[in-house]
């Protein structure tokens, strides 16, 4: 397994998680990608969840929209930290998914990012991983420290 899976409930979730899996390779950090559903292939998700540890897995990232229980299925079966990334529904513009997911019930936390945030869920995986990498903080330095330089360089082109 991977130092950070990524599991969508579904393939269509694919573009909000593409940020996630997009910033984890730029900053290097080995990432598996995974379609399994609590719902669906409850079995399945528990093995990857319960087994990951053992694997060498250190942070999950659930991706998955409407009833969204993938996270807090995957954080019960597992002490590794878990990061939900509510989808967009049809339904309820992504309400549904962000309460499913940050509703979590005591001693199931579950780290929980905006509405199609794959970009954060990604950066937050880095940041946990960056407590004990040294390198990787030092990235995360670079990266905030550039954006800093492109906003301050966006007020040059100010004209009013």
């Amino acid at each position: 397994m991977a130092t950070v899976e990524i599991v969508m409930g579904s393939k269509s979730d694919f573009d909000v998680a593409a940020p996630a899996i997009n910033i984890l390779k730029e900053f290097g950090v080995d990432t598996g990608v995974h379609v399994l559903s609590a719902h669906r292939t409850p079995t399945e998700v528990t093995e990857l969840a319960s087994q990951a540890e053992k694997n060498g897995t250190k942070v999950i990232i659930a991706v998955a929209g409407k009833a969204a229980h993938l996270a807090g299925f995957i954080a019960a079966n597992t002490v590794l930290p878990v990061v939900g990334l509510p989808v967009k529904s049809s339904f309820l513009d992504g309400m549904d998914s962000l309460l499913s997911t940050v509703m979590m019930p005591n001693g199931v936390p579950v780290a929980t990012v905006a509405v199609g945030g794959g970009l954060n869920a990604g950066l937050l995986a880095i940041q946990m991983l960056a407590l004990g990498d040294r390198s990787l903080m030092d990235k995360l330095r670079a990266y905030k420290a550039k954006m800093r330089a492109d906003v301050i360089e966006s007020n040059k082109d100010l004209k009013f």
